[in-house]
């Protein structure tokens, strides 16, 4: 996850206070959602906009299927080279190793294999600008799945929904069903917010032991969940009420 730069977009959703995790944990609105049909075989492409929104969003299911055998291949757009714009103790080159090396950590805490990973290197926070480029990118490596997901394409998050809308025109290229997953909107929205397509949304219940797997991939991005150094400019971009949005015992998927 990449946090828009809030000197460009003052008035953005995402710098903006966000809605507590308990008002989340308390919304009767769960027991609504129908529960999410996954392939049981079979090949699943996950795409990321940045290493770690595949994790926050998607982690726990990707455990899921990771037991039950299916082959998930990992797809990776930018680098995250921008999420601390202004370092003084990172380079924007020795954040996108580090966070490759973390997604990989990551990935082996979920029983995914790290061999599957693929990255596009496309400059971060500017994935919108290459969105015919990922497409392309895209669909030779859907041939033969059953499943894409992606970031939701309305997560108010330029790279986010960019990578979306992508992942999307492979997935009909290809004629395979694509299912979208938030990340940034736990933030901005509420309980029963009439902005989010509630009636298209799917949840994805975490077993005690599949979250717990999902809390040890979260904690490798040790580069996003800790401060890099003092100052403001080395501030961790997902702080730990961040972090509760994604740490509960369901993940949601919009179809």
């Amino acid at each position: 996850m990449t946090r828009p730069a809030a000197d460009t977009a003052p008035a953005d959703p995402i710098q903006a206070p966000g809605t507590d995790e308990a008002l989340w944990r308390e919304w009767a609105g769960w027991e609504e959602l129908a529960e999410a049909d996954l392939p049981w075989r079979g090949r699943v492409v996950v795409v990321a906009a940045h290493p770690d929104d595949e994790v926050l969003g998607f982690g726990g299911t990707m455990a899921v299927l990771a037991e039950r055998g299916v082959d998930l291949t990992i797809v990776s757009i930018t680098d995250g080279e921008g999420s601390h714009p202004g370092s003084r103790v990172v380079t924007p080159a020795g954040l996108a190793r580090l966070r490759a090396d973390e997604l990989r950590s990551a990935l082996g805490e979920l029983g995914v294999d790290p061999g599957r990973l693929v990255r596009l290197h496309v400059p971060d926070t500017s994935v919108a600008r290459h969105e015919e480029r990922v497409a392309a990118a895209l669909t030779p490596l859907l041939q033969g799945a059953e499943l894409v997901v992606a970031p939701w394409t309305h997560d108010v998050h330029g790279d986010h929904e960019a990578a979306g809308r992508a992942a999307e025109r492979a997935a009909r290229s290809a004629g395979l069903p694509c299912r979208l997953y938030p990340v940034w909107m736990w933030h901005w929205a509420t309980p029963g917010d009439p902005r989010v397509p509630w009636g298209t949304a799917r949840r994805v219940p975490l077993p005690p032991h599949v979250l717990a797997r999902k809390r040890a991939a979260v904690d490798q991005f040790v580069s996003q969940i800790r401060p890099l150094g003092p100052g403001p400019r080395e501030a961790a971009v997902l702080p730990p009420e961040e972090l509760a949005h994604h740490l509960r015992t369901t993940e949601v998927l919009f179809q």
